[in-house]
């Protein structure tokens, strides 16, 4: 059945989906494009349904997809164009959506890794933390840990930001005082960066494995949460600015921790 109403009760609480609350409420939210839909089925993320216009699906490749999950047995919900753009944050939708299930992993469930986690402590912006997840999986970053009150990772700019990382990073949600004890129980080395640190991170010597801990874009980590590091490195700073991005500055780190790795 074509739903053609933008009155619709499905469609209104899809619509929703923009905002954090319902997304918090109805633990979904919204994967929009031929890429990023194509990525998530790949990784076997979990799934509620697709949202197809067929006006808009110009894509044989669009079509196959969604032929192929409806082969297995998803569910596939058909709108009119109107009713997709209602849905898109798009400019120029490409007529394919998914519903995804927010899933969190509880730490004591991450399988150790060889290189490591990401942590990242209120972080505020959305874009930041998609970049920072994308980075994670190129680096060989196993998952990224999220402290305190952070932006949602489901936000639909951090689901763009991430590139279909959010599909294959594993992601948990932790307090600081959780985080510093399941590190110590479980010998992983805590890492914190700051332009306080005693460390050039260039000639630091990288525990593994390791949390690589990166505090908010305005206030950074505090005093006693670089106190609880092991150690804390500075990324030196030349120029007149006084620091990074904090995406700019996780990618640096990470490809330093990783620098002397086979890929």
């Amino acid at each position: 059945m074509l739903i053609t109403s933008l009155a619709n009760p499905t469609i209104k609480m899809l619509r929703a989906l923009r905002q954090r609350k319902a997304r918090d409420e109805q633990g979904r939210y919204l994967i929009e494009g031929i890429r990023l839909v194509a990525e998530a089925i790949q990784c076997n993320a979990p799934l509620d349904m697709l949202i197809v216009a067929p006006e808009l699906l110009t894509s044989a490749f669009a079509h196959e997809l969604v032929a192929n999950y409806a082969a297995t047995g998803g569910r596939v919900l058909t709108v009119s164009a109107a009713v997709f753009a209602s849905l898109a944050e798009k400019e120029h939708p490409q007529g394919i959506a998914a519903v995804g299930r927010i899933e969190y992993t509880a730490l004591e469930s991450f399988p150790m890794a060889q290189v490591g986690w990401i942590a990242l402590v209120e972080v505020a912006d959305p874009g930041n933390l998609g970049t920072i997840l994308r980075t994670a999986d190129s680096a060989g970053f196993s998952g990224v840990i999220l402290v305190g009150a952070t932006t949602d990772p489901f936000d639909p700019a951090a689901v763009r930001a991430s590139m279909g990382a959010l599909f294959s990073q594993r992601l948990a949600r932790a307090d600081w005082g959780h985080l510093v004890a399941w590190c110590r129980a479980h010998g992983i080395g805590l890492v914190g960066s700051s332009d306080r640190g005693a460390l050039d991170y260039r000639t630091a010597t990288y525990p593994r494995p390791l949390v690589l801990a990166l505090g908010s874009e305005r206030e950074g980590l505090s005093a006693d949460q670089l106190a609880n590091c092991d150690c804390v490195v500075r990324i030196p700073m030349r120029g007149r600015s006084d620091s990074l991005n904090l995406a700019v500055a996780a990618g640096v780190l990470m490809y330093e921790v990783t620098r002397h790795d086979d890929f």
